[in-house]
């Protein structure tokens, strides 16, 4: 009887059910108490008729940060983007959504890399966030997409815009709900290049929605089939002083919540915030650029605006997404919590640690019975 082989075979087995645990099963584990939330018919919007319109699942994620050639490790690289494949593959496995938006910064140097890398790497995200033929998936830009204001070009904005079918403002009509996408980088409101076409085609957007509300007349065709609030999609957070009233399980840490926002880097300015509020009159705002979950309430538009942390694990320990169930006039919103990395790596060390312990624990009985099957 050859006992070495066996002796390898359950350390390597045990080792290899580890792995699998830890970078397969964990997301089905995890992912799998969450679920879409249910309308609350007592919170719906009765002077909005539904019509023809009906509810859609939304899914919504930010900041994936896919690393280029220039910042982290290849292993750093590898691992971050297997975590978020995993994650998002269970999750579209597991809930289906009708629709999918991602809040910008899709990638972490797309501002500064070449066009072959750009294209190399749009690639690599359309592989990792692949989507069945009846689930469509929207991207936002973001500043590291293609820079701050100071630093966007018309031809870094053309070139995301081209690749993800992204224009600074657009609006998606799904089901009767309209959802307006922002270029957050175009509100900066000085008549830029980028500024004033978003400019217009948000009073365009205003217009449409007015006038299918019954105010105004509609020029033929310009109407909407059924009229509902939008949901404003954008990758900076509305105004606000800073994430010091935040309080959620994804939350800054305390230090970072004190820190004061800059207009127009860490969020919208105060004008931009009030023209597409104002504009708009949005029932919900989902954002994202913090890397860190926030809700709050804008009580002089009555629009409550939820801020999605980062997707990647290299920005944050627990990352989440948003699970959403939108209807004409009515909405639910719930967020699905990420397997923790620290819980990832704690179930290594025990694992590890297990194994170990096994095979040092198990060593001279292996050696006694290696040296009675030598002498027998």
């Amino acid at each position: 009887m050859n006992v070495k082989p066996k002796y390898f075979a359950k350390t390597v087995i045990s080792l290899l059910f580890l792995i699998f645990i830890c970078e397969y099963f964990i997301y089905y584990i995890v992912l799998i108490q969450c679920s879409w939330p249910k309308l609350n018919p007592k919170q719906a919007d009765h002077t909005i008729p539904i019509g023809e319109g009906k509810e859609v699942r939304v899914m919504l994620l930010a900041d994936t940060h896919l690393l280029g050639s220039r910042k982290g490790h290849w292993f750093d690289k590898l691992r971050r983007e297997w975590q978020m494949y995993r994650t998002f593959q269970t999750a579209i496995t597991l809930h289906s959504p009708d629709v999918v938006f991602v809040l910008g910064d899709v990638f972490d140097e797309g501002l500064w890399c070449s066009d072959a890398e750009f294209s190399a790497s749009v690639q690599r995200f359309l592989s990792m966030f692949h989507v069945p033929a009846d689930t469509k998936l929207y991207t936002v830009v973001g500043n590291h997409d293609i820079g701050f204001h100071y630093g966007v070009s018309p031809y870094l904005q053309e070139r995301f815009s081209r690749a993800f079918d992204a224009p600074s403002v657009r609006m998606i009509s799904v089901y009767g709900n309209h959802f307006v996408m922002v270029n957050s980088m175009a509100m900066e409101g000085d008549g830029c290049f980028l500024c004033r076409p978003a400019e217009l085609q948000i009073n365009k957007i205003v217009a449409r929605l007015r006038c299918t509300k019954g105010i105004g007349k509609c020029p033929k065709g310009f109407s909407l089939k059924q009229y509902s609030r939008p949901i404003l999609l954008q990758h900076f957070p509305l105004y606000r002083e800073s994430d010091a009233d935040c309080n959620e399980p994804d939350e800054a840490p305390e230090d970072e919540k004190k820190q004061k926002f800059r207009e127009r880097w860490e969020c919208l300015s105060r004008e931009a915030t009030e023209m597409l509020l104002d504009g708009l009159k949005p029932r919900v705002v989902v954002t994202g650029h913090t890397h860190h979950g926030c809700h709050r309430y804008h009580a002089q538009s009555n629009t409550h605006e939820y801020t999605v942390p980062s997707f990647s694990w290299r920005n944050k320990d627990n990352p989440s997404f948003i699970l959403a169930v939108f209807s004409p006039n009515n909405y639910s919103i719930s967020k699905c919590y990420m397997p923790r990395e620290s819980t990832v790596i704690l179930i290594y060390i025990i694992g590890c640690g297990a194994t170990l312990f096994y095979v040092l624990l198990d060593y001279p009985r292996y050696c006694r019975r290696t040296r009675f099957f030598k002498t027998h």
